[in-house]
């Protein structure tokens, strides 16, 4: 590369540097919130520890719908009944069907008939090359309409699970913030949480879990009519899919990111979906720059911690694949290559991560919206005092005045 350009790459980076610290300058308020909510989200699950292997739960259940939904699949590409065709009889001139039974390929044949009635006329024997051929499953008619049952089905089923963890883990952590004193925190918050969501918010779950399988539903239909637009080769209507590829999973998103603000306002005030969606959107706009400062200083930061650890789990199979002890017990047989159980062992870890890393951030985001509910609704007076901790008052100048 030339001297100039590894000048103008050298003043490109400059440039960001410069924007980045100008953005760190003048948010380094909202920055410094971030961090304490996520110290505070720490708290939470520090304080109620059961949280930390509520996951597996969900899981185990997402899985179990993963394997009926493969199994349903299956059953449904088996109905129907096996259709038979002849093939290579014009081709084979030696092969007679008594009767004319069979005269021409691709017909309609049944295997026993075919066996019985077909010879080769040189020898008696069965036909060199015609036979009758597997052709496919006749499916009835309304085996279609199962399949779209069972995707839509699966997918609803999948987002609800996620649905009511959330809900759950938001409920647990709504009722730990709004314990003015921690000391009196139920001993089973995590049960009541859990008690709470089965008892009155399943249909909320359920109903936001439904709007998220309809948009589901739309891209995999576009997915299917690009798939079938592709041998046209049309630039125009790939163009037109294609954002309508990318307008979906924009929407897609953007109802994930509302419906989980809207299950934690509803575990908060225990409202219907509609209206809680609606204060939970009101209340983030009205703080959208703390939003935005949040999302992106907690999804850095656990991306870290979650490659960090991926990482380490990675370099320890390494070299314990290379210690002495491992070689005397697998018989003096070294791996020819290291790097492969390690790479997919960092994979594994990296996903293992991610769900239990989920529950903290769930209590990140339930934490926030009620920290943005406590700064609107009370002032720190003694009928309406703050209910954040002592170090979030702090940075936000903020005091109880019964302190």
């Amino acid at each position: 590369m030339s001297k100039e350009t590894w000048l103008v790459l050298l003043i490109i980076a400059a440039v960001v540097v410069v924007l980045l610290l100008l953005i760190v300058v003048f948010l380094r308020k909202r920055i410094t919130i971030a961090i304490a909510l996520i110290r505070e989200g720490s708290k939470a699950v520090g304080d109620i520890k059961s949280t930390v292997a509520f996951p597996i739960f969900p899981w185990a259940l997402v899985c179990c719908v993963i394997a009926l939904g493969v199994v349903v699949l299956m059953y449904l590409l088996s109905i129907g009944e096996s259709s038979f065709s002849v093939v290579n009889l014009q081709n084979d001139t030696s092969c007679r069907c008594e009767n004319n039974v069979y005269t021409e390929n691709y017909q309609a044949c049944d295997p026993e008939v075919f066996a019985q009635r077909c010879r080769d006329i040189s020898t008696g024997l069965a036909c060199r090359a015609a036979s009758c051929h597997f052709h496919g499953i006749e499916s009835p008619r309304y085996v279609p309409y199962m399949h779209i049952v069972n995707v839509v089905g699966f997918f609803w089923a999948i987002f609800f699970i996620q649905g009511v963890s959330d809900m759950m883990l938001a409920s647990t952590f709504s009722t730990w913030y709004w314990t003015f004193k921690k000391r009196d925190l139920p001993f089973f918050t995590l049960t009541e949480g859990i008690f709470r969501t089965i008892r009155y918010h399943l249909g909320t779950v359920a109903f936001g879990a439904l709007i998220i399988t309809i948009v589901r539903i739309i891209r995999l239909m576009l997915e299917y009519i690009d798939q079938k637009l592709k041998k046209f080769d049309n630039p125009f209507t790939r163009c037109v899919l294609c954002l309508c590829k990318c307008c979906f999973l924009c929407l897609e998103n953007f109802l994930k990111f509302i419906n989980k603000n809207a299950y934690i306002m509803c575990a908060v005030h225990g409202n219907n979906f509609c209206k809680s969606a609606r204060d939970a959107f009101s209340l983030l706009m009205r703080n959208i720059v703390r939003v935005v400062v949040l999302d992106k200083v907690t999804d850095f930061i656990f991306f870290l911690s979650k490659l960090l650890i991926s990482i380490g789990v990675g370099i320890a199979v390494y070299y314990l694949l290379q210690w002495t002890y491992v070689y005397e017990v697998t018989g003096g047989e070294h791996l020819h290559y290291n790097y492969v159980p390690a790479i997919i062992l960092s994979i594994a870890t990296y996903l293992i991560t991610t769900i239990f890393f989920n529950v903290y951030s769930m209590a990140v985001d339930t934490l926030f919206l009620c920290f943005l509910e406590d700064c609107e609704r009370n002032d720190g007076s003694a009928e309406k005092p703050y209910f954040m901790s002592r170090n979030l008052m702090k940075i936000l100048g903020k005091r109880n005045k019964i302190d």
